[in-house]
């Protein structure tokens, strides 16, 4: 055992080197968020599921593996998975799958719904705020469950004498995506009608509904506020593609606008997109908006105000790119986020980089600056990382990202789309020596096109 002073790590970083400008069409991955409920949904029917357009990312293997140790058989192959749920066997979920990933919960709709009991531990993740599962649990019990959490263990069943989930009216007081989900995914195979109002609206939602509805499910006004649900008595297997990844989409093309770059990406679903591309044009930057494709024409760049909201209002998951665009932007600007108390880890760290941000409390008031400096800095989530490499392409100098455990999860080879685009970027590996807070790096470089991101 290393003691706490001093232990050795294998880390990765990306070497950005700055004033960077991209140019050219790429394409958007799968979407994260749809391919992870997808993943789950698989689980409420015996037949064979296959599933398009998957994006290979670690979130992804996360939920491969807790698949399979559920004994679900999958095939993966050029991102398509051909999924066969017929031999699962109901038991406990290890913690060591289940506490990495949150979106490992939305296994207990499925499960439960299908085999009337389940016991999953308390979810992990990013860590950007609390996200507690109260919405998800209170609807579970209102479709007849009964739920104790004992020890971080979630242990559901069917009331006694009981068969099925009923049917019923569930309000949620936030619509929160997760439990959307889940009670659609419980609702499908329930006895009689369920009603969930104050419904999330995300593509994501939608997108559920259209695969459950292609295995026989009865759901009605999907990316309404109000989405009814006619339980049936079992469900079949089909083939469904992920619809593209509207926050990848969204991170290039803030990447762009910051640059003052021209770029094509597709394919998209431009609507998913429409409060980014309304605030990018606010910002100046032109927009062609062609069937699947969107291409961006960078300009200079106008400070601006967003107030992160659900679907369809700007997504919490831009705020931090978006962030990084504003600190080089001509005036001030003020960044509100509303849904996650814990999601402005990378004010700080752009403020290193010569950004001139105060923060008070979840609004971050921003002057812009003529340029950032390029830094050594460790992304602490998902985004936040997404929003230190956009910031490190932008500044002069050269820059090292780390914590790209937290960006595999959620962006699809993110460094070789950037490299193919004309930014000078590489994957570097290191042995990472921690000696009371304090760290050597020595480097081993492996060029981009060499490296698969996870």
């Amino acid at each position: 055992m290393p003691s706490k002073n001093k232990s050795y790590l294998k880390s990765e970083s990306l070497k950005i080197v700055g004033h960077g400008k991209l140019k050219g069409s790429i394409e958007i991955s799968g979407a994260k968020n749809s391919a992870l409920v997808l993943l789950a949904a698989s689980l409420l029917t015996n037949e064979k599921i296959i599933l398009e357009n998957v994006p290979w990312l670690t979130d992804i293997e996360k939920m491969i593996n807790i698949l399979t140790n559920l004994g679900v058989k999958l095939v993966n192959k050029n991102n398509k998975i051909e999924i066969d749920s017929r031999n699962i066997s109901i038991k406990e979920l290890p913690f060591e799958l289940v506490n990495g990933l949150r979106a490992s919960f939305f296994c207990i709709g499925a499960l439960l719904a299908k085999f009337g009991e389940v016991q999953i531990p308390l979810p992990g993740g990013c860590n950007i705020g609390l996200r507690p599962i109260d919405e998800h649990i209170n609807g579970l019990k209102k479709l007849g469950a009964e739920i104790i959490i004992e020890e971080g263990i979630v242990k559901a069943k069917l009331k006694r004498e009981r068969e099925k989930l009923y049917g019923t009216n569930i309000k949620l007081t936030c619509p929160s995506v997760g439990a959307t989900e889940t009670l659609i995914m419980a609702a499908s195979l329930a006895q009689g009608r369920t009603v969930i109002q104050n419904a999330a609206r995300e593509p994501e939602v939608q997108d559920l509904c259209q695969m459950l509805k292609k295995m026989g499910a009865k759901i009605y006004d999907s990316g309404k506020e109000t989405i009814i649900i006619d339980g049936v008595n079992e469900l079949h297997g089909c083939t469904h593609k992920v619809i593209p990844d509207r926050i990848e989409a969204g991170t290039f093309l803030i990447a762009a606008a910051a640059t003052s770059s021209s770029i094509t990406i597709s394919p998209v679903i431009p609507n998913h997109l429409e409060a980014v591309i309304h605030k990018l044009r606010e910002t100046g930057s032109l927009i062609m908006i062609r069937d699947n494709s969107i291409t961006i024409y960078g300009k200079a760049i106008k400070a601006v105000d967003i107030e992160t909201a659900p679907f369809p209002g700007f997504p919490t998951d831009l705020q931090a790119p978006f962030t990084a665009l504003m600190t080089i932007a001509n005036g001030e600007s003020k960044i509100t986020e509303t849904i996650f108390e814990n999601r402005m880890n990378h004010i700080h760290l752009l403020n290193k980089m010569g950004a001139c941000i105060k923060l008070d409390q979840n609004t971050a008031h921003i002057k812009g600056v003529q340029n950032l400096n390029g830094m050594d800095l460790v992304g602490s989530d998902l985004r936040s990382s997404a929003a230190l490499i956009i910031a490190a392409i932008m500044a002069k100098s050269t820059s090292r990202i780390f914590g790209l455990e937290h960006l595999d999860r959620g962006y699809e080879n993110f460094e070789s789309k950037l490299s193919r685009l004309g930014i000078e970027i590489k994957r570097e590996f290191h042995k990472k020596i921690l000696i009371e807070k304090e760290y050597k790096l020595d480097s081993q470089v492996i060029k981009t096109s060499e490296f698969k991101a996870a």
